[in-house]
């Protein structure tokens, strides 16, 4: 019998996968043209303009809005999609953070519905389930890369005269039926912290096909100054949250290397995805064939409840790490998690529990994944990932 690393054994590999991030002279050369500038700040707009520019043209948007960061972006989209504090948005359990507390930052209460079994993705069924007066957006995420039933989802925000804000954070490059995401909702949000698959340390950007939400959150980002008024023109309350020159600089650096590794992380995970699914105990997610284009931030594989009772999660991933496999446990579920739920309580004295039990069970037990970076390998990382995944479900 074979060992398992963990227990002594020879791990099936000790190579590093690739790097993140990937940079060269063109971001050197595009910083220090920003330093010599002395024009720093977002308020110089030199680099500024070309980064919305590429990013709206990369996903069929009419409108980009670059700002500090992805929280903050989705933060301001509400905002100007014109939801208010004490007005209901809903989110799904399984993603970051982020998502359930960007409306908490402005007093908007987070409401959670369940996700898919097979896509983790939030469920349109258990979205209408939820939608009461106080409702006024949804905030599908487009979870790994995947894009969520955009088609279902619009139909309901339609039907309910509500908004839907795209959390398209982890999905850069994605399509959904041939559309960019970003561009299929009222806006679209994303962020280039520096685990994405664009990168630019810090940094977020909003897109919309509707000027007037464009417009109004340019004004909230740039201290409520409207586009064409003169500067000390402050007609909203509004807040200094733009992105730096430094950023932007960055930014267009490594779009310029984005097709390629989209391509690239495209073919491995099909690679992963024939091998995995000929592992017992291991399970796939389903690709809904509407999604034209998935941008892998993540690679999501999930344990059947079988394997889970055998072997605990975190087990199972600290057994992978000992074979050289980078694998992740995820998130935990944010309708369990304890400060989204008390700061919900302050706002509205009620203790809220919604009920999420594929998203606890995902988080708790079976969903696990892999980096974008570990995407940007070649063949034999792929089947070393396979054979190390085949070797730990074996030993148990």
């Amino acid at each position: 019998m074979t060992h398992l690393a963990i227990d002594g054994g020879t791990p099936v590999r000790t190579k590093a996968f690739p790097e993140w991030p990937i940079f060269d002279n063109l971001e050197e050369r595009l910083l220090l043209e920003v330093l010599h500038s002395g024009q720093w700040g977002g308020a110089n707009r030199n680099k500024l303009p070309e980064a919305e520019k590429l990013f709206a043209e990369l996903h069929d948007a009419k409108h980009a809005v670059t700002v500090v960061n992805g929280t903050v972006a989705i933060t301001v989209a509400l905002q100007a999609a014109g939801v208010e504090p004490g007005d209901e948005v809903i989110v799904p359990p399984y993603t970051f953070y982020a998502t359930a507390a960007a409306p908490l930052m402005f007093g908007a209460i987070p409401v959670f519905a369940d996700v898919e079994e097979n896509t983790l993705l939030i469920d349109p069924d258990k979205v209408e389930a939820l939608i009461t007066p106080r409702t006024k957006a949804i905030i599908p995420v487009h979870i790994g890369g995947a894009v969520a039933n955009m088609t279902k989802l619009k139909a309901i925000a339609d039907k309910h005269g509500l908004r839907i804000l795209e959390d398209a954070a982890q999905a850069v490059g994605a399509r959904y039926k041939g559309a960019g995401v970003g561009t299929i909702g009222d806006l679209g949000t994303f962020s280039f912290q520096s685990s994405k698959n664009i990168n630019s340390g810090e940094g977020g950007m909003i897109l919309t096909n509707n000027e007037e939400l464009a417009d109004k959150a340019w004004s909230l980002i740039n201290a409520g100054r409207i586009r064409k008024g003169e500067w000390y023109q402050h007609e909203v309350v509004g807040w200094n949250l733009r992105m730096t020159e430094f950023q932007a600089a960055i930014l267009i650096g490594q779009l310029s290397r984005m097709e390629q590794q989209m391509v690239t992380r495209e073919k491995n995970a099909r690679l992963l995805n024939e091998m995995l699914r000929d592992i017992d105990g291991i399970r796939t997610l389903d690709a809904d064939p509407q999604i034209t284009r998935h941008a892998y931030h993540l690679y999501i594989f999930k344990m059947h409840q079988e394997l889970a009772e055998k072997l605990s999660k975190r087990e199972f991933c600290q057994k992978l790490n000992a074979e050289g496999i980078p694998v992740h446990e995820g998130y935990v579920a944010l309708n369990q998690n304890r400060a989204i739920s008390e700061a919900i309580y302050k706002l509205t004295g009620t203790a809220r529990q919604d009920s999420c039990p594929i998203a606890e069970r995902a988080c708790e037990k079976e969903a696990m994944w892999l980096a974008q970076n570990v995407l940007l390998g070649n063949e034999q990382d792929m089947e070393d990932i396979a054979k190390a995944i085949r070797k730990v479900v074996q030993s148990v």
